[in-house]
């Protein structure tokens, strides 16, 4: 039962708990975030003026306090409809963070809200918090990006590929595969399929009628390996998945491994004909990109570049090109000597450098001590997301690891920040880390990060039981809903809320075994267990449901080529299968397209405000909304259908509503069509099928 105490005065108030006992507050109505629903605007400028909301069942609250810089403000109440009074508070702010929280008050009993939820006792962790002048692309949030590998999409030219034996990479020759299909070698970083970005521009009808909003890029740039993290040259695409206009030179002979022989190969990655060239077809690329209303975001790998890179030339392919000066590796005179860290002075061919993780292949960028190299990379950030090519952000390769210290990392991505927002305010700056993000994501370094800790990992776990790279598993956390919105509540604290809405959501990429696979719920890589191992068991009915929690939870729901398609495989090299053309799963990408779909037409999943509504094993459902857009989500991840009663209430539902689905799948199939639900005693009443998926709408007025 709720009281209405509102028009009491205090000693009334203290008669009336003193002979009713004290009230029950109704803790599961106390709502805030960091959306637009409660914060106004939610992005404030510096010395602006922002209004901050907090929700309350109706006539259920005495008193509601804003806590901020150890004082506490009395909130005035604003307005009311069936379920809930709403209360706000305007604060006027400066160009510094503010953190703030909420105290709650009705009779006798006390509790305060953070972005952790309802507490009795805060632990000071989960302020929510405002930093004046932070903003992240609009364009981005909610964005549905898609990953490409790019050797491994589409060929759509020939001319481009990669030959055997046109050079040599980690004691091997390159090796050009004939069959599209073949499974990636254990140790494959030397076999190219022969993808490139005219195979891209081949398939953008596909990705556009898929839904696509953003392509994403593994690297681009001149590089030996087919995932090109390992890069060569930063000022070019490399004219293998680029453009190839002088063909010249000779392939290496059998038993020659030396780079300085691979005359074709020189030719094809150090002619400025080719380099130009492959850089102007990239440009006509974002073009043709942007005219369909998509961006382009690319890998930009700056903690470290690769041996064959002309400032160090460790395989000599420089050396005596003309135009290029003499590599770091080579000569002690290099220009670019500072580039690199050399621990002996043993020059001519000094191979006592400094690599990533002790690897040779992999030469860390000595930042510190070169202020030339940390202007020449400024300058490429710069490049890249102005004109000609306007490229729309930068996805930043293990962002944490770049410098000696974190200090200089801090100091490093905020200059590259500021570099990059001068010259394309909307260019997006997202980084790939593992951990708490808090630190890089205060308004002045990244936008936001892939979010493997708030998204991959939770979900990974909860629905599969199995670690991200197929290397475990734990049966324990498979179903444990508390475990599951401990975690999400945990690692979503630390964005701020422009920082969690354009967070990259991903079930799969290059790194991690591929999601399908893990539903299978076996331990295993491709060198132990076999490729084959990896298509076997798979539950189509667990991807549906973790695609269906990808494009409702808060953030930018990005695909992993082919995952729509039914792609499989263990991790790296495995995850990097080509894409299946011809062989797709038909019914897997007719679901993402309607997943998508309902994503992309409901702005509360875009930008809304997010709740957890029940826990359960193997049971979880939650709810977005957005003004009148109100979304609620429901999964069953048991083998058994089940009734789910999902308190739609907590969303601003009333038993006067009707609910409507958007989507219920399940193992074998799926279903758009629309079921009109009544709302019982505030609930949503679902028969969900075994390993199914359910999206509902509040149905608005005709």
């Amino acid at each position: 039962m709720i009281f209405n105490t509102s028009n009491m005065n205090e000693s009334e108030k203290k008669i009336f708990y003193i002979q009713n006992m004290k009230p029950v507050m109704n803790r599961e109505a106390l709502f805030s975030d960091e959306t637009g629903n409660f914060r106004i605007p939610a992005e404030p400028e510096k010395f602006g003026t922002v209004r901050i909301r907090f929700r309350a069942a109706a006539a259920n609250i005495d008193d509601i306090y804003i806590c901020m810089e150890n004082k506490e403000y009395a909130m005035h109440e604003i307005g009311n409809d069936e379920l809930f009074a709403y209360y706000e508070y305007e604060v006027s702010l400066t160009d510094k963070q503010l953190h703030y929280y909420f105290k709650i008050v009705t009779g006798f009993e006390t509790c305060f809200y953070d972005k952790a939820g309802v507490c009795d006792k805060r632990l000071g962790w989960y302020d929510f918090v405002i930093t004046p002048g932070f903003k992240t692309p609009d364009w981005a949030k909610g964005a549905v990006m898609y990953q490409i590998y790019t050797d491994r999409f589409f060929n759509g030219d020939t001319t481009n590929d990669v030959e055997t034996n046109e050079y040599s990479y980690i004691g091997d020759y390159s090796r050009k595969v004939e069959d599209w299909f073949k499974y990636p070698a254990a140790m494959g970083v030397r076999e190219f399929y022969g993808g490139d970005i005219q195979g891209v521009w081949d398939k953008l009808d596909y990705l556009e009628k898929l839904g696509v909003e953003v392509i994403y890029f593994n690297p681009l740039f001149v590089s030996p390996s087919n995932h090109k993290y390992d890069i060569q040259d930063y000022d070019y695409i490399d004219p293998h998945i680029g453009r190839i206009v002088k063909d010249e030179g000779e392939l290496l002979k059998e038993g020659d491994y030396e780079n300085k022989n691979a005359s074709r190969y020189i030719t094809r990655v150090t002619d400025l004909e080719n380099l130009e060239a492959s850089n102007r077809f990239f440009a006509e690329f974002v073009e043709a990109v942007h005219a369909r209303g998509m961006k382009v975001i690319l890998d930009g790998v700056f903690n470290h570049c690769g041996s064959f890179n002309k400032w160090l030339d460790k395989e000599q392919i420089y050396e005596n090109q003309q135009g290029y000066e003499k590599g770091a590796y080579v000569s002690a005179e290099s220009p670019y000597r500072s580039f690199f860290k050399f621990f002996e002075e043993s020059w001519p061919y000094n191979y006592h450098y400094n690599g990533w993780w002790g690897h040779d292949t992999l030469p860390k960028l000595n930042y510190e001590e070169s202020p030339k190299l940390y202007e020449y990379i400024m300058n490429v950030a710069k490049k890249w997301v102005s004109a000609p090519y306007n490229i729309d952000g930068w996805r930043l390769d293990v962002a944490a690891d770049l410098g000696q210290s974190g200090d200089f990392n801090h100091k490093f991505w905020k200059d590259f920040r500021k570099t990059v927002k001068e010259a394309n305010p909307e260019a997006i700056i997202l980084a790939e880390h593992y951990g708490d993000p808090g630190s890089w994501l205060q308004g002045d370094e990244w936008d936001t990060v892939m979010n493997y800790d708030a998204f991959m990992e939770p979900i990974t776990w909860f629905l599969t039981g199995m670690e991200k790279h197929s290397d475990e598993k734990r049966d324990d956390l498979r179903g444990d809903a508390y475990s599951f919105f401990a975690s999400m509540r945990h690692h979503m604290s630390r964005f701020q809320g422009q920082s969690l809405l354009v967070a990259m959501n991903e079930l799969s990429n290059h790194d991690h075994s591929r999601f399908l696979t893990r539903t299978n719920g076996n331990v295993g890589r491709v060198a132990s267990a076999g490729s084959e191992a990896a298509n076997a068991y798979v539950n189509k009915g667990i991807m549906k449901e973790a695609v269906v929690m990808q494009m409702t939870w808060p953030g930018a729901p990005t695909l992993y080529y082919g995952d729509e398609a039914g792609l499989c495989g263990w991790t790296d090299p495995d995850n990097r299968r080509t894409y299946p053309w011809g062989r797709e799963d038909l019914e897997l990408i007719e679901f993402h397209r309607d997943a998508i779909s309902i994503h992309k037409h409901n702005k509360a999943l875009k930008k809304g405000s997010f709740k957890a509504l029940l826990g359960d094993y193997n049971i979880i459902a939650y709810g977005r909304f957005l003004e009148e857009n109100i979304i609620a989500v429901a999964l069953n991840n048991n083998g058994t259908e089940r009734e789910i009663r999902v308190p739609v209430w907590q969303l601003g539902v009333t038993d006067d509503d009707i609910m409507e689905s958007l989507m219920i799948s399940q193992r074998d199939f799926y279903n758009v069509g629309k079921m009109e639900y009544k709302i019982q005693n505030g609930d949503l009443v679902v028969s969900l099928p075994a390993f199914g998926a359910g999206i509902f709408r509040k149905k608005l007025p005709v």
